[in-house]
């Protein structure tokens, strides 16, 4: 997880720099490709070090995908910018609730090497994306002159929100990451759950936050994405304090629900950002997609640390007061002026 993370993200917020100079929508096709060789590395490795490898292949293409794909996103977005974002990264989250399922129901059953299964979507989608990098290739192209319109903040401004918003996402994965990572061996010690019924009640929570991500982009588009960050980050509050104390079928419902809200700020961020910063849509994409995940995932193997130190029920104690960070939105700047 550690060498997955940190290798998308370092990477994302260069890629994201250098295709904001030359973008390369063609290179979405090529960020899937590796995808493919880190899929089948995973599942025909031999020794742990080809496991790694499979891993930093996978997020190496994360890290030429989510730029370039973020800005192709927009392009296509007609002005609805929200809900443009909202679609994009409802395929991503969609495609996370699915792999509890698919590990549950194919690769548990079957073994590792039935991994190599999922290249097969991953070259198929390779092929696909080519043919949507040589749209927006065009796309580019037939708009180059148009330069992006100054940002009506001054940079020390700009700069402050941009911390801002990164810290709220920071932590929103923080959490995320606590979940993905830990709480199917929560729910195991404390509801002597089997594995694959662990796997469900976890696709229960990233379905919550593929709904999330779909409704907080349509939502801010009608009231803005600064409304749906207080609501996002602070709104999950009770609900994150009540989990670690709650009988099985609560937390299932919870699960849902911190999902749901969790998720719907992702979107009104990345959007709040690109428009603080015109012009710099792959930087803006590379800082939140790579950066700030990778940083929730050095802080999931952090959370490792805790739980061998003083069990899994007190991780989620203590990550339960995570969305009052939520506080810091008070010093992002108003949306009118954008």
């Amino acid at each position: 997880t550690f060498a997955f993370q940190v290798t998308a993200s370092l990477l994302q917020p260069v890629v994201g720099a250098v295709t904001d100079k030359k973008p390369m929508p063609r290179s979405l096709a090529v960020g899937m490709g590796s995808t493919v060789c880190g899929v089948l590395l995973l599942a025909l490795a031999h020794e742990y070090w080809g496991l790694l490898a499979g891993a930093m292949l996978i997020g190496v293409g994360s890290a030429v995908f989510h730029p370039e794909s973020s800005r192709v996103a927009r392009m296509a977005s007609g002005g609805r910018f929200g809900t443009a974002q909202s679609l994009f990264q409802l395929g991503g989250n969609f495609g996370t609730a699915l792999g509890p399922l698919l590990a549950a129901f194919i690769v548990v059953p079957l073994g590792r090497p039935s991994v190599a299964i999922f290249s097969v979507a991953a070259m198929l989608g390779s092929a696909i994306l080519w043919r949507v990098g040589t749209w927006a290739e065009g796309r580019r192209r037939a708009g180059a002159h148009k330069p992006a319109a100054p940002s009506p903040f001054s940079r020390r401004r700009v700069a402050a929100a941009i911390v801002v918003l990164a810290l709220l996402t920071f932590t929103k994965n923080i959490y995320t990451a606590s979940i993905s990572s830990y709480y199917t061996f929560f729910l195991i010690e404390k509801f002597d759950l089997t594995t694959q019924q662990a796997q469900l009640m976890l696709f229960l929570f990233l379905g919550g936050m593929a709904g999330g991500v779909m409704l907080g982009g349509l939502v801010g588009d009608k009231i803005g994405p600064l409304k749906v960050i207080w609501f996002s980050i602070l709104g999950i509050l009770p609900f994150t304090l009540a989990l670690p104390h709650v009988g099985l079928a609560t937390t299932g419902v919870l699960t849902v629900v911190i999902g749901l809200i969790l998720a719907s700020a992702f979107p009104a961020i990345v959007v709040f950002a690109q428009e603080l910063v015109p012009g710099r849509t792959g930087l803006i994409a590379g800082i939140f997609f790579g950066f700030a995940f990778g940083m929730g995932g050095i802080a999931a193997a952090v959370l490792g640390v805790i739980a061998d130190a003083r069990g899994i029920e007190y991780v989620y104690q203590i990550c339960a007061y995570l969305p009052l960070m939520g506080l810091l939105t008070i010093f992002l700047p108003r949306m009118q002026r954008l």
